[in-house]
């Protein structure tokens, strides 16, 4: 007898294959574009800091616990602190309450870098005294070529060091220099986002040492980061 109604075997078994194709298809598809969106989020920088800054409000400061660079020649109350927090060859962000800061993210092979050294230098200087603390982050750089830089321009604030780009996405930072000033209670109320002059440098300090937000400006070049 020949049987009636259904289709042949061969030709389920084809549609099931089929199927099971773009099911596949389907899921390649899905799982490539959560790849895609997992790089982008976890590649792009933070940008807390900025749209607090742009509400006129203070933000808490990403922390961070970094390898010391160079320990410079702070003194006075600024520099115990300093001093204390390193004595362990690490400086986190939370050891240096109390003192206002200004964190200068910057690398040796970054050209702008090398045109602000000089002011940034002049600004620690002046500052020093009235117990404001300058810390420079390099980032992505070489040991032995940061150190090379530091003696280069004779700067004497001290630095920390971050080997890859992960403070620099915490912070928001999109190229080298920025640079960004913090109240005693860890609270960031200005960033510079490319080479700072002594203007910039006077106002983030004095917001700094007040507590009072500033904002974010746009200064001179700077370099893209990875």
């Amino acid at each position: 007898m020949t049987a009636t109604g259904g289709a042949p075997p061969e030709t389920g078994r084809s549609s099931a294959a089929r199927r099971a194709v773009r099911a596949a298809g389907v899921l390649a598809a899905v799982a490539f574009v959560a790849l895609l969106a997992y790089g982008l989020l976890t590649k792009a920088p933070d940008s807390t800091i900025d749209d607090a800054l742009s509400r006129g409000e203070a933000v808490a400061a990403p922390g961070f616990a970094l390898d010391a660079l160079a320990s410079g020649r702070p003194a006075g109350r600024a520099g115990a602190t300093w001093r204390r927090a390193a004595a362990d060859g690490e400086v986190a962000l939370g050891e240096l309450r109390g003192t206002p800061l200004v964190i200068n993210f910057w690398a040796s092979w970054c050209d702008p870098c090398r045109a602000e050294a000089k002011v940034l230098e002049r600004a620690w200087r002046a500052a020093a005294p009235r117990g404001v603390l300058f810390v420079g982050l390099d980032a992505q750089d070489a040991t032995e070529d940061a150190r090379d830089f530091i003696g280069q321009f004779g700067l004497t604030f001290p630095h920390v060091r971050d080997p890859g780009n992960a403070t620099q996405r915490a912070w928001g930072v999109t190229g080298l220099p920025e640079t960004f000033f913090l109240t005693a209670g860890g609270r960031v109320v200005g960033h510079v986002i490319g080479t700072v002059d002594d203007a910039q440098l006077r106002d983030g300090i004095a917001a700094a040492r007040a507590g009072r937000p500033r904002g974010a400006d746009r200064g001179g070049e700077q370099r893209p980061t990875g």
